[in-house]
């Protein structure tokens, strides 16, 4: 029997610009894995504790401690992801709590040659790390794009001159995810 390949859509709740992700998984990929595929694509950097949410149970690995949750290495998207249009969410950095929804686009039966898991779409650049939740995220830019705003410089300083809330490579997330460890730094 051929691997069932899902089509997600992966999208960071109340980012403006949207910030989302397409992509193709393998169905039995492990929650652990998926974390690292979200963390490269997104482009965060894999520096606090997740979870997934299904509305009944929430899932981590368990060395997080985080109570009542599964251990998400013993569990596979297809367990809780079972239909088209099903829904899990991902969050990120539990004080910040970076709430990403993460819908079943599609499941392909057919053969999908190439690169999996792959990127196939998206658009903007996730958040910069400890930056506030959504809403420190959006006065950011609220400051980043007003040069006569009184904390501009500081903000800009913090950032470092590289940060585009509007970018995204779809071919620098392939290559990363076709790498070790999907192109996410892994804690053991």
């Amino acid at each position: 029997m051929a691997l069932q390949i899902y089509q997600i859509k992966i999208t960071l709740n109340g980012s403006k610009p949207k910030v989302w992700r397409r992509l193709l998984v393998y169905s039995d990929t492990k929650l652990d894995d998926m974390h690292r595929i979200i963390q490269t694509s997104m482009g965060w950097k894999n520096s606090h504790l997740h979870l997934f949410e299904d509305g009944i149970n929430q899932y981590s690995p368990s060395e997080f401690e985080v109570a009542k949750t599964m251990d998400s290495r013993a569990i596979s998207l297809k367990t809780i992801l079972k239909n088209q249009e099903s829904i899990i969410n991902y969050v990120y950095d539990l004080g910040d709590r970076w709430e990403h929804e993460i819908l079943l686009e599609e499941v392909l039966i057919e053969h999908v040659s190439g690169q999996i898991p792959k990127c196939i779409s998206g658009k903007s650049s996730c958040p910069p790390e400890d930056c506030g939740s959504i809403y420190g995220y959006t006065e950011l830019l609220s400051i980043i794009s007003n040069p006569k705003h009184e904390e501009y410089e500081s903000m800009i300083d913090w950032l470092g001159d590289d940060f585009d809330p509007n970018y995204f490579d779809m071919n620098e997330i392939n290559i990363a995810l076709n790498s070790k460890n999907y192109g996410c730094e892994w804690n053991e």
